[in-house]
């Protein structure tokens, strides 16, 4: 779908490139304006003609470009930059503890205790 939306759009600017460049400026630029006559080609049809048409693909352009932009929206998905982390604070910290994401990351690096029991005196 994403595809055809882009080539869609492509298209559009192509076209609307085009149709922006046979318009007649005031300086002449690349227009096919003509003298005489007030037919469909004359430099006056021609003008509103390229004047509609460069309205449609610029409304065209807009319309494929919020499609894409919507599209490209739902893929995107939060994440943490933190592997392994937790994804979501709660004010309480991650599972109801204390502290934020700098707790956590201390913990992680303090070694664990070592395990409590009997201790048993080493002969020499």
């Amino acid at each position: 779908m994403q595809t055809v939306i882009i080539v869609v759009h492509l298209m559009v600017v192509s076209a609307m490139i085009g149709v922006v460049l046979l318009q007649k400026s005031e300086g002449g630029g690349l227009g096919m304006g003509g003298g005489g006559g007030g037919g469909f080609l004359s430099s006056r049809g021609t003008s509103n003609v390229l004047t509609k048409a460069t309205a449609i693909l610029a409304g065209t352009f807009f319309a494929t470009s919020l499609v894409l932009s919507i599209l490209a929206g739902l893929d995107r998905k939060p994440r943490s930059i933190i592997q392994g982390g937790p994804t979501q604070q709660t004010p309480g910290g991650p599972l109801g503890q204390g502290g934020g994401i700098l707790d956590t990351l201390r913990q992680q690096e303090q070694p664990a205790p070592p395990p409590a029991g009997p201790q048993v005196p080493r002969s020499q």
